[in-house]
């Protein structure tokens, strides 16, 4: 058989019904005409994935999910990889999309949208608004600098694996997806976004999981500042019309309660700044010094 032109990579732990919607939703996907092929990165599950019709399993230990993407990465025999998560939908033109925005950019990391599934839920929905803020941001702004996520992300395997991958120093889900995109841009690489690339997000949140998870986002922006310092390009605050235009966001949209939408949104950096503080008490108290996980729990 040849070579299939797109590889679609989707890492797991432990999210089975998650998972088998998930391949179910790539079974779906139309082109492009030389074929596609899907690996599933079982990053120790404790019921193993098991291969089947349609997909292969690469195994890793927990190593966390950049290691994970970089594993099917590097497992692949696509030209062109696509990366998504577990508890996503791909639709499907999606792959259609991808191509048509990687042959037009050669050597490019190709962004596609990402739509909350769960419109019901306001943790989930604040989440995805949060996304949307960030992809919405350099629009108007190119010196900003783009930042796609991991749930819809599409490069060429060869220059993907020449600059390194996913940094594995994010051994947990936070700011490994920024990382990557400004180590693209600070090599030269150019960002497209790909709007009519399509995933529907199914991410079940509630209050303590959305606090959870942006306490994650503000660990990994830690980190990302430091990785930045060590490999040469440097990382910083955003500027305060940042943070003003995403507080107006919710009201410029005009779907939902606005004002309900904006507290979530300031409670996700409220845990974002949580975060940060307790990586940098770490890096400063070492692990298992007192107080090195701050508000946290």
């Amino acid at each position: 058989m040849p070579d299939p032109k797109f590889t679609v990579v989707v890492p797991t732990r432990d999210r089975p019904r998650a998972l088998q919607a998930c391949l179910e939703a790539t079974r779906r996907l139309a082109g492009p005409h030389d074929g596609r092929e899907v690996v599933v990165v079982d990053d120790g599950s404790r019921v193993p994935v098991e291969s089947g019709e349609g997909w292969r399993v690469v195994r890793l230990g927990g190593q966390g999910p950049a290691a994970a993407r970089n594993a099917g990465a590097r497992a692949a025999r696509g030209e062109w990889l696509a990366f998504t998560d577990d508890d996503c939908r791909p639709r499907p033109g999606w792959l259609d999309a991808l191509a048509a925005r990687l042959e037009a950019n050669p050597g490019a990391l190709v962004g596609g949208c990402t739509v909350n599934a769960l419109t019901s839920n306001p943790w989930s929905s604040a989440s995805q608004l949060l996304v949307d803020w960030l992809y919405a941001w350099p629009e108007a702004r190119p010196e900003a600098g783009r930042i796609f996520t991991t749930s819809n992300l599409a490069v060429a395997r060869e220059p993907f694996l020449a600059a390194g991958g996913f940094d594995e120093a994010f051994s947990a889900p936070g700011a490994e997806d920024r990382e990557l995109c400004e180590r693209w841009a600070a090599r030269g690489g150019a960002l497209v976004h790909a709007p009519e690339a399509v995933v529907d997000h199914e991410h079940v949140l509630d209050a303590l999981a959305f606090w959870h998870q942006h306490v994650r986002y503000g660990r990994g922006t830690r980190r990302l500042w430091r990785r930045g310092g060590e490999q040469g390009y440097r990382h910083g605050l955003h500027p305060p019309a940042f943070y003003a235009g995403m507080l107006n966001y919710p009201f410029r949209r005009k779907r939902g309660d606005a004002w309900a939408q904006a507290a979530l949104l300031v409670l996700a950096q409220v845990a974002n700044v949580a975060g940060f503080a307790s990586e940098w008490m770490e890096e400063r108290c070492g692990d298992g010094a007192p107080g090195g996980d701050l508000l946290s729990a």
